[in-house]
């Protein structure tokens, strides 16, 4: 009886190169670019994971206690379409891809938060605030500044930012109607994730950005609250 035929070797092949390890035409990055501000201003980007609220009871709110919450979570929705400006902008002026990575990494869970934001505004029956394309535009050119100072003033700008938002979330935390759970389990895991964006970014060789920055960027963001509150 002949022996049957040895099967032959599987070949190996070739990985197909992802479409952005390849050196992109300055044209391409501007449409790339334009594509993530449509998206973050006008689309409706979907999370990668579960809404935190999951569950929990949609409790009836009165008129005064709903437009309270909204306000409060469309100021928060309004803090990631910054975020998302922020990040894509300093991403766009990286210097090392390793930063690159961290940045667009950040963006990508902003992205769950302003989903879960907008999830919620639509529950409230309310609405996104009236101005997010300044406040993307505005955030934007923030980080394409901050990217162009280097690689460590960059990731500064991610500690400072998610201390800040960190801390408003703490206050929005404590001035949420009781009744609202589905609101306050969202900004518990946003609270945890952008904790966890600041200590990464510091592990990751961020310098600690010094005065006025620090200052005005605590004063932009009460006059970003202020009017986002209401518009």
């Amino acid at each position: 009886m002949s022996a049957s035929p040895t099967p032959p070797l599987p070949v190996a092949v070739p990985a197909a190169p992802r479409a952005d390890a390849r050196r992109l035409h300055p044209l391409d990055r501007v449409l790339v670019e334009a594509q993530r501000a449509l998206e973050t201003v006008f689309g409706n980007p979907p999370a990668s994971r579960a809404n935190p609220a999951g569950d929990t009871p949609d409790i009836a709110l009165d008129e005064t206690e709903r437009r309270h919450a909204a306000g409060l979570m469309r100021i928060n929705h309004v803090g990631e379409v910054c975020a998302q400006g922020l990040y894509f902008g300093q991403a766009a002026v990286a210097r090392e891809d390793a930063t690159r990575e961290h940045l667009l990494e950040a963006a990508q869970e902003e992205t769950d938060h302003l989903a879960w934001c907008a999830d919620r505004l639509r529950e409230l029956d309310s609405r996104p605030s009236l101005f997010n394309p300044l406040w993307y535009g505005g955030s934007y050119a923030l980080g394409v500044l901050a990217g162009l100072r280097g690689d460590g003033w960059n990731l500064g700008f991610v500690v400072e930012t998610e201390r800040q938002v960190e801390a408003h979330l703490d206050e929005h935390l404590q001035t949420l109607p009781a009744a609202d759970q589905r609101s306050r389990e969202i900004l518990r895991q946003m609270k945890v994730d952008e904790a966890r964006h600041a200590d990464s970014a510091e592990l990751a060789g961020a310098r600690i950005l010094p005065q006025p920055v620090p200052t005005l960027m605590a004063a932009a963001s009460r006059v970003m609250k202020a009017v986002a509150y209401r518009l």
